[in-house]
């Protein structure tokens, strides 16, 4: 357990498009993804779960689409994300995350016993889910739709149902996960409901374009870049061909020279057993200086 003063790094932005159907949230999603790859919609895929409505945009770029199929699980979305990040993909845009919890929900209905305690079965797969979105190593923008919501007040001795607004079809607090939440209503028009950049927060009303991804972007890109994780390093240790290439990266990596010595030396004594087997000195101490 360590103090440390707080420092910026870059990031990836985790956001979330929440509005009624026809209210634009898959073209918008778009723009966005359009800005956050400056223009290259090649390195944006969606994960589409609405029917192949992502393909009624195919004429702004060569976007990549992967469509989802019921049963529309934690499980299929988590899987879906990883072929996305496999392909180097930038940008994932899922197409909406509400499909998995009307899954959640239709799940929990067929337990038997308790309902309260049977959401143990439940709460650990959304996280799963979840975890997989603010983990992931591209820009995630995920869409959800809203419904109308009721609240009970009594009213003369009885209690009466009554609107208070929309609400988005997820769990209760999902918003509270995302960096930005763009709230979005039926001519396309967004708020800022939740901003972690600061970039949108209590602005006026706009339409999403291109240049909000690059705002978006540009707030992403500011900031020292994020540190190499220990198992990365040493997965670039055992990728080094040559001697040369091994004592390059040590020189690269100052904070992991001394806790991943013996990995450095063990890697250096392979290579020269390798290029040199007849000369090699087991004894021998490599200088890196």
């Amino acid at each position: 357990m360590q103090l440390r003063q707080s420092e910026r790094k870059r990031a990836k932005i985790k956001m979330a498009l929440q509005g009624s159907a026809g209210s634009g949230k898959t073209y918008s999603s778009l723009l966005l993804a359009q800005g956050l790859t400056n223009g290259d919609l090649s390195k944006v895929a969606i994960i589409d779960t609405e029917n192949g409505s992502a393909d009624l945009y195919a004429h702004l770029g060569g976007y990549n689409v992967l469509s989802l199929q019921p049963p529309f699980t934690p499980e299929a979305y988590i899987k879906a994300i990883e072929i996305c990040e496999q392909a180097n993909m930038e940008v994932i845009i899922i197409d909406s995350i509400s499909h998995c919890w009307d899954e959640l929900l239709d799940f929990h209905s067929k337990l038997v016993g308790n309902s309260f305690t049977n959401w143990a079965k439940v709460t650990p797969r959304q996280k799963s889910f979840v975890d997989k979105i603010l983990q992931s190593s591209a820009h995630i923008i995920a869409t959800m739709r809203t419904k109308q919501d009721y609240v009970l007040n009594q009213k003369d001795g009885k209690y009466v149902p009554e609107k208070v607004g929309l609400k988005a079809v997820q769990r209760d607090g999902v918003d509270y996960e995302f960096t930005l939440v763009f709230d979005i209503d039926i001519k396309h028009y967004v708020v800022s409901s939740k901003d972690r950049t600061s970039l949108f927060m209590g602005k006026p009303e706009f339409i999403i374009n291109e240049s909000t991804g690059r705002k978006i972007l540009e707030w992403c890109n500011k900031g020292e870049a994020p540190d190499r994780t220990k198992e990365s390093i040493r997965n670039l240790i055992n990728n080094c061909k040559t001697v040369q290439e091994l004592l390059i990266l040590y020189q690269q990596n100052p904070i992991y020279q001394n806790e991943f010595r013996s990995v450095f030396e063990q890697k250096k004594a392979q290579l020269f057993t390798i290029t040199n087997p007849q000369n090699f000195n087991p004894n021998e101490q490599f200088n890196y200086n």
